[in-house]
């Protein structure tokens, strides 16, 4: 069998060329994102940064730690909790304590300046270490040294909280040269750049920055752990501790300092995003390299009939035919994922650059080499293997039942459209893609606005109709006017299994384009709406540096004639659900009083004026959630509380958190407010007077709502255009392979049109016409699946209570069909080209 489909394959080299260079392409892609995936599973553990040269850090205790029967659960508290002040009296008494501060600082008249400059006490700067490269340490208020190189000594800087002049600069020693331990440039953590630093006298820095949530203790470890439990048990401690040291505060000493650094969790979250990214891109990629060489193979296979006809006659069996078909298979999908691995090998490189520059990734990321292992290849090595041998399975089957009267067949019209089994299999994944939904609506809407659902619920209901595509093409085709019209419609109808071939991988790609970014539009366009349906306030305030509003400026606002001010603050707040799952939930701390003027919140039960201090307003997504019931609940700096459900509000998109008051907010500072104008105020007056305050930035509801559209991030960018781009490259190479086949079967035909007197133009037009048709077809059931999944995701913003929108991405839709079209006429011109000579009499 072996020799029999090497002897076909280099006969039939061009028919098979499309299915080799698919599979091909599929296995790299493969063993690229298992190489990233590979890269991306561990985060190497970054140096300390700003407390390399440290001796210990004391930090307050940011782990919230809860006793289940199944064991301890924890989560990261949204807010650390300060040290006792008993905790830093006992370490005084060791040797030199410095207070840690870290705040935000915006400079605006230095253009250079970067958006995410951060203010240090410059008394923490010796323990990174920094070292002065120019001018001296800050001394007086409004004296301050900066790290990098945007600004120079005498730089005057203007910001929030009052002029700056720059008197000094700094540099890491790991910049400047060795003597930290560090070396530069080899790993995370290693190397300038871990922040834009602006150091500030201590006493200036403890104004901005009251709260200090650690400190460095320039002492022996071992003293300084016997001094904090000394100090725990006095004040009857036994609270849970996290690495060294218990009750409220952790002890980080050697590399554990790197936790006290902002977001030391950062490389882990990056790869976390990253390994969603390539794992989506994998998936889309083996399915439409299944769907393109099953299409392609089953293609293959039915224009072969009266060469498998005359094996039949010549005595071969239909097992000799099916195991000729795979052993085609076998052949192909060796030497393509063979290919592939090589190709793959080459492009992982290239990949790491552009997640890199495109910073989805840390700069240390890099793909392939040593540690990749081999388990990559051989992953898609055997998965292209696989795929080809599935692809030509039911091709196999098909070819067996070829009757030995196939050989005198000579007609080019297809017979039945649709074979019993391929209708049998496409109407039962069409039933099951409407059952799962049908289920998911009534069970939980929810689960259809997460990313892995409405990427992987349309490759279901895409698949279905691609089985049945062929039932399609005769109702969906009309009647074109013109010779070339009359004759094209005929081609497309009585050539259905051509049609259809082309059609699909038209629908695979129009049918992602529509689902996947249509689904982000959609859901995009339903927290729009649900904000401007809750947002009743005239103005929005929020800060215009940082995170929270300053106390003054606060003041300030709530002293504007005629305005009513609701501010409020983020925070969040734990709940232990069925008693063995931590679930953190986001939460909004506002006056009960203020809060029902200035948002219209979807109140399912209960009343926003019940809210009180011992009470909490949940969304019907808890557990728990029925007025009156008390739950358990630790606000965001640990603290175990007992409260009432005063309210309950629909879950909506999910952006309608939890709400309390501002006794219950863990310590969170305001970060919005939201300003009503009262009756018989000038709004132009108030929004005036508004804008006088420093340190704000005030905008009318109109433009909240426009800046509350959701923004697609990076990552989610990059992976829509991946897939789609995949899907792209994989349509066009079905394209160009089953009409270039389709063109030489064809050739006799054309050869015939030609002697009837049909010029070449006539034949070129009549060429790219059937191929639009195709086109046309697989867009139409493209926009069928689009329009069915996003049915199903408004339908479940219904059922959620959140405005039902459909929002379908025409712009994206256009393209993708325009560049459809493009290659499907360029490869049926093409093709057609050699047939235009004029034949001979």
């Amino acid at each position: 069998m072996l020799s029999v489909a090497w002897h076909t394959l280099r006969a039939r080299w061009a028919a098979f060329a499309g299915s080799f260079v698919a599979l091909a392409l599929g296995v790299a892609l493969l063993t690229v994102m298992g190489q990233a995936l590979a890269a991306s599973l561990d985060a190497p553990v970054r140096a300390p940064e700003r407390f390399a040269a440290a001796p210990v850090v004391v930090r307050g205790q940011d782990t919230l730690r809860v006793a289940t029967s199944t064991g301890e659960r924890t989560r990261e508290l949204a807010r650390p909790r300060p040290v006792p002040a008993g905790t830093v009296a006992a370490l005084r008494a060791l040797g030199p304590v410095t207070e840690d501060r870290s705040f935000p600082v915006r400079a605006y008249n230095a253009p250079a300046a970067p958006d995410d400059l951060v203010g240090h006490p410059w008394s923490t700067a010796r323990f990174a270490p920094y070292r002065l490269t120019a001018g001296r340490a800050p001394a007086a208020a409004g004296e301050v040294v900066t790290s990098g190189d945007w600004a120079t000594v005498g730089t005057r800087l203007h910001t929030a909280d009052g002029p700056l002049r720059v008197v000094g600069t700094v540099a890491t020693m790991s910049e400047t040269g060795p003597g930290t331990g560090l070396d530069p440039g080899t790993g995370p953590g290693a190397g300038p750049g871990f922040e834009h630093a602006v150091f500030y006298p201590d006493a200036q820095a403890a104004r901005l920055a009251p709260e200090s949530t650690q400190l460095v203790v320039e002492a022996d470890a071992a003293a300084v752990r016997a001094a904090v439990k000394d100090e725990d048990e006095d004040q009857g401690g036994g609270g849970h501790g996290h690495g060294d040291g218990d009750g409220d505060v952790r002890i980080l000493t050697g590399d554990a300092r790197r936790l006290a650094d902002a977001d030391p969790g950062r490389d882990a979250e990056a790869l976390t995003a990253l390994n969603a990214l390539f794992g989506t891109a994998g998936g889309v990629t083996a399915f439409v390299s299944v769907f393109v060489v099953a299409s392609t193979f089953a293609f293959a296979v039915d224009r072969r009939r009266r060469e498998f006809g005359l094996l039949r006659t010549a005595g071969a069996t239909p097992g000799q035919i099916r195991r000729t078909v795979l052993a085609e298979a076998l052949l192909i999908g060796t030497l393509a994922s063979a290919t592939g691995c090589v190709l793959g090998t080459y492009g992982a490189p290239h990949l790491a650059e552009l997640v890199v520059d495109g910073g989805l990734a840390p700069k240390w990321y890099a793909i392939g080499g040593p540690s990749a292992g081999v388990w990559p290849y051989h992953l898609a090595f055997w998965t292209g293997l696989l795929v080809a041998l599935c692809g030509a399975l039911a091709a196999s089957w098909r070819a067996g039942r070829t009757a030995p009267a196939q050989a005198l067949r000579e007609a080019s019209v297809d017979g039945r459209a649709l074979a019993l089994g391929r209708r049998a299999c496409g109407t039962a994944l069409l039933l099951t893609a409407g059952a799962l939904l049908a289920y998911t609506l009534a069970t939980d809407p929810g689960e259809l606005l997460h990313r892995k659902s409405y990427i992987s619920r349309p490759l279901l209901l895409i698949t279905a109709v691609a089985l049945l595509s062929p039932l399609t093409v005769r109702p969906l085709v009309p009647r074109l006017p013109g010779a070339v019209g009359l004759l094209a419609r005929a081609g497309a109808v009585a050539g259905v299994r051509r049609t259809a071939a082309v059609a699909a991988p038209v629908l695979v790609t129009v049918a992602l384009a529509g689902s996947l970014l249509g689904a982000t539009a959609t859901i995009g366009a339903a927290r729009a709406a649900e904000v401007r349906q809750q947002t009743a306030a005239d103005f929005v305030v929020t800060p215009r540096d940082g995170t929270t509003l300053r106390a003054e400026a606060l003041e300030k606002l709530r002293q504007v004639p005629g305005a009513v001010v609701s501010a409020s603050s983020a925070t969040t707040v734990f709940t232990l659900e069925d008693g063995v799952a931590l679930v953190k939930s986001e939460a909004r701390a506002a006056d009960p009083a203020l809060l029902a003027t200035t948002v219209r919140l979807p109140v399912t039960a209960g009343r926003l004026t019940d809210l009180d201090d011992g009470s909490i307003i949940v969304t019907e997504e808890w557990a728990r959630h029925r007025v009156g019931q008390q739950v358990q609940v630790w606000l965001a700096d640990g603290t175990p509380r007992t409260l009432r459900i005063a309210a309950v509000l629909s879950i909506g998109t999910g952006d309608n958190g939890a709400y309390v008051t501002p006794a219950n907010a863990g310590g969170g500072g305001v970060d919005r407010v939201d300003v009503r104008v009262r009756a018989g105020a000038d709004p132009t007056a108030v929004g005036a007077r508004l804008r006088t305050v420093d340190g704000v930035r005030v905008t009318s509801r109109t433009q909240w709502v426009r800046a509350a559209l959701p923004q697609t991030n990076r990552t989610t960018r990059l992976g829509m255009l991946l897939v789609l781009g995949i899907a792209l490259v994989y349509t066009g190479i079905s394209v160009a392979n089953t009409l270039a086949m389709a063109a030489a079967e064809r050739r006799a035909d054309l050869t015939t049109l030609r002697r009837a007197g049909a010029t070449g133009g006539q034949i070129l037009r009549l060429a790219a016409t059937e191929a639009l048709i195709a086109v046309a077809v697989g867009t139409l059931l493209g926009l069928l699946v689009t329009a069915v999944n996003l049915t199903g995701l408004s339908a479940a913003l219904h059922l959620l209570s959140a405005p039902p929108v459909i929002a379908l991405p025409w712009q994206a839709l256009t393209w993708t069909t325009a560049a459809c079209a493009v290659l499907a006429t360029t490869t049926a011109v093409t093709s057609t080209t050699p047939a235009l000579r004029r034949p001979r009499s």
